[in-house]
């Protein structure tokens, strides 16, 4: 018994937060919303879409979501409208554009950077070791060091 509860644990669908009274009456419209609303992020809950979310702003953009698909909107202009009011940041995926892809890129070129530091902090220090096996005292640093040594 205890093995069955697990499996249907394991294997049971996510529940979504959307309640019955904000389902659309056509279904195509409805999966559009559902599909657009996966994509959009609770300002409340961070990582969650307003789709999973139970909260009040993320039941608030889920019907504001259904109203511009209602009103005859695409799903870039519905994106691009609840984008313009909330901001870039109910994006779970953000564009890869303008300013954000300064943040995109900010991290693989502060890794080059650190490798070519690391690089070139290794080769002077491989070098250093070379040039001082290398080296001999001269004739008056040696004379110095016996001085030091019998004081």
């Amino acid at each position: 018994m205890k093995r069955l509860i697990l499996i249907l644990t394991l294997i049971a669908s996510p529940l979504f937060a959307v309640q019955p009274d904000e389902v659309l009456d056509d279904p195509a419209l409805e999966q559009r919303a559902r599909d657009l609303s996966t994509g959009l992020r609770c300002l409340v809950c961070r990582n969650e879409s307003i789709d999973e979310s139970n909260a009040e702003l993320a039941r608030d953009l889920r019907l504001l979501l259904r109203e511009r698909l209602v009103a005859g909107d695409t799903d870039d202009e519905a994106i691009a409208f609840i984008v313009d009011r909330y901001g870039e940041y109910v994006l779970l995926k953000p564009t890869t554009s303008g300013s954000n892809l300064m943040l995109w890129l900010a991290g693989p070129i502060m890794l080059l950077i650190a490798a070519v530091m690391g690089w070139s902090f290794l080769r002077k220090r491989s070098q250093v070791q070379v040039e001082a096996e290398k080296g001999t005292l001269s004739e008056a640093e040696k004379e110095r060091l016996r001085q030091i040594l019998e004081d």
